[in-house]
């Protein structure tokens, strides 16, 4: 059976997607441009899963809520979002969905005053990664084409974010890495302007600190910057000397 071209085009896309090295920002664009393009929503939302806390972590949105990214949290199970992620199954409602006795209404989100809701489970190979929801304001009957699309969205989607998250984490560790030995390189750094300066002035290991800090502030200059000034006058000191 030939597959239709609006279709087919989608597919293609979904491929390009996938096979990139996107950032996980920009999939989770890509999700929500995806699931526009399919359902003609009004608003969609992308949520994370959080194995540490066993929760549901809005991570992005087609209608601004700044506050809300990375902030609003739900437990496994709970609302029709949770009971998605649960179940791992689809959730098609053509409307009234928040008389939906699974649904849990958060303050924050003007979706949940719309009508219909089609949710969406996100995985990796049987592995929950999330889920994604679909907001239309007035009814809408959500087609098979539009469930099944979706549907294979997210399961498509789900390992090229589950690949873009270790990216990401990966990425986040190795400059924590960085920082973590610029800061280890920075105190030896300061260590050592400070044994000199106890030396040189008869100061204990606590005044000279204080001095290394208050000249810091006074100059506006990093204590670090001072300490390598104090260490090379000392070492060119100490070449004067050799070379007398």
């Amino acid at each position: 059976m030939e597959i239709p071209t609006p279709q087919l085009s989608l597919l293609h896309r979904v491929s390009s997607i996938v096979a990139s090295e996107r950032s996980l920002d920009e999939m989770l664009g890509e999700i929500i441009g995806l699931a526009v393009q399919i359902t003609g929503c009004d608003a969609c939302l992308v949520y994370l899963f959080d194995k540490e806390t066993n929760e549901i972590v809005l991570c992005a949105s087609q209608v601004p809520h700044t506050s809300e990214i990375g902030n609003l949290r739900m437990k496994v199970g709970e609302g029709i979002t949770g009971w998605v992620a649960e179940h791992k199954a689809v959730v098609s409602l053509g409307e009234n969905a928040f008389q939906d006795k699974r649904f849990k209404k958060f303050g924050a989100l003007v979706e949940d005053t719309y009508q219909a809701y089609l949710s969406v489970p996100l995985v990796a190979g049987g592995d929950l990664i999330g889920v994604i929801n679909s907001h239309h304001r007035d009814k809408h009957e959500h087609s098979s084409e539009e469930v099944s699309m979706l549907t294979f969205i997210g399961e498509q989607m789900g390992g090229a974010l589950s690949k873009a998250r270790l990216a990401d984490e990966n990425a986040r560790l190795k400059e924590e890495t960085v920082e973590m030995r610029r800061k280890l390189e920075e105190r030896k750094v300061v260590e050592r302007a400070k044994g000199i300066l106890q030396r040189r002035h008869g100061l204990t290991e606590e005044d000279a600190y204080l001095q290394l800090r208050n000249e810091s502030r006074r100059l506006r200059k990093p204590m670090k910057d001072l300490a390598d000034a104090i260490i090379f006058t000392e070492d060119l000191n100490k070449r004067n000397i050799a070379a007398e």
